[in-house]
């Protein structure tokens, strides 16, 4: 009889994950990590602030994430990722690096964000134009914009729920009507925003509808993560993990199309 199991569980290496206090999809986090990759997964202390820009602010306070990071530590995870989209883009490109720099001070670890991750994914991808699908407010909307736009990304189009509450309620159906809301002319890719946004399933259905990689929130913080870590993220179909799932490279973008503006939803 072949025992050898009995020698103990198969070595594990560990992803601190620092979480807003409402965060709801910690399943789905796990569905893009392969089997020998363990999630460690921490919040940020509960504030009663709905979501919007002050609650951006305060679930990425230094201090906060210093905190979380800590509790971490006697786990040694190897690398440790914030998974919050608003909190690590309010701050503009600058704010993202310093949260990244307080992570790796707190951890002695490297540390990504989710927003961070989304730039990386980007430029992976060599998407110049992007069309985002939010479930926020206009205010944290126009503040993702300008992010993307700060790194030299123009935004196509926007398509946004207006949610202050309950995101991981929002059924697939409505991201997928969203999705296409925002996808008007030409986009390299879209983004969908938000890692409380239910997403995993709908990514495959959307590329092929959309004939453009489609990225969301916990995808590319899995994603580049498991990068630190030398290790690829599992999702099939999805064009930012499966090369095979890539329809070809982006169109360049023509000069008159640079100028272009499109209308906001």
């Amino acid at each position: 009889m072949d025992v050898s199991f009995l020698g103990g569980p198969r070595p594990q290496r560990g992803i601190g994950v620092v979480a807003p206090f409402d965060f709801a999809l910690d399943r789905e986090l796990w569905r893009w990590v392969p089997d020998d990759i363990s999630l460690h997964l921490t919040r940020t202390p509960y504030v009663p602030v709905e979501v919007s820009l002050d609650l951006a602010r305060l679930v990425s306070e230094h201090e906060t994430l210093h905190d979380a990071v800590r509790t971490l530590h006697a786990i040694a995870p190897e690398v440790v990722a914030y998974a919050c989209t608003s909190g690590s883009f309010v701050g503009g490109i600058v704010g993202e690096r310093a949260m990244c720099e307080a992570m790796t001070r707190a951890g002695a670890v490297p540390s990504v964000t989710t927003s961070g991750a989304l730039l990386e994914a980007l430029t992976d991808l060599g998407v110049r134009r992007v069309a985002l699908v939010t479930p926020y407010t206009v205010s944290v909307t126009r503040s993702l914009e300008e992010y993307v736009a700060e790194a030299g990304v123009t935004v196509s189009g926007c398509a946004f729920m207006g949610l202050t509450r309950h995101i991981w309620k929002v059924p697939y159906r409505e991201v997928v009507a969203m999705a296409h809301q925002a996808v008007r002319g030409h986009a390299d890719a879209l983004f969908i925003s938000c890692t409380n946004l239910p997403t995993y399933d709908v990514i495959p259905q959307l590329e092929a509808e959309l004939r453009i990689p489609v990225l969301s929130a916990n995808q590319v913080t899995m994603w580049a993560a498991l990068r630190r870590l030398g290790t690829r993220a599992v999702g099939p179909y999805q064009a930012l993990i499966d090369p095979a799932a890539r329809i070809g490279p982006v169109r360049p973008v023509l000069p008159d199309e640079e100028q272009q503006q499109e209308g906001w939803t």
